[in-house]
């Protein structure tokens, strides 16, 4: 999903500052679903990783006892940036082709998969958390430029505080 317009983005300080605003706001909403499928992504590979760890300690552990663990680690976790209240994130296309690698892979039978499958559904699953890590990071680099942007108009007298409130 990497953005091949990054390169291709607008200069920030050749935005008005509606447009300005509307961009970021426009990422803001984007990072919110690449975040999303990122997290669940984790989490799936977490539950992989956790079938692994289970018939390497024997026939009496259970997947089902680390359950609590692996969805308390993505869901307490502290992301980089404060999170925004968002709508149900679940219905978009990253989260469809993750569904998508997943049921290919057969992940709702991991503890049927022979070692070899449940190492090709980890790298499935890893690949798409890496491709969209990248794209993440790609988004924030464009938020910031224009976060900064935002902030220097507002420091340097162009954009004036009072228009936020006429917003």
């Amino acid at each position: 999903m990497t953005d091949t317009n990054a390169a291709l983005s607008p200069d920030p300080a050749g935005l008005s500052l509606d447009d300005l605003r509307a961009l970021r706001q426009q990422l803001q909403h984007e990072d919110d679903v690449v975040s999303y499928a990122r997290r669940v992504a984790q989490a799936r590979l977490d539950f992989v990783k956790s079938e692994h760890a289970r018939r390497n300690a024997g026939p009496d552990a259970d997947l089902k006892e680390q359950i609590g663990s692996v969805l308390s680690q993505h869901l307490t976790g502290g992301p980089a940036r404060p999170p925004r209240p968002t709508a149900d994130l679940s219905d978009n296309a990253l989260a469809d082709e993750l569904d998508a690698v997943c049921a290919e892979h057969h992940f709702g039978r991991l503890d049927d998969l022979d070692d070899a499958e449940l190492l090709a559904l980890a790298d499935a699953i890893g690949n798409f958390e890496t491709r969209v890590s990248s794209d993440r990071r790609e988004r924030f680099d464009r938020l910031d430029a224009l976060s900064a942007e935002l902030v220097r108009r507002y420091r340097d007298g162009e954009a004036s505080v009072d228009s936020l409130l006429t917003d």
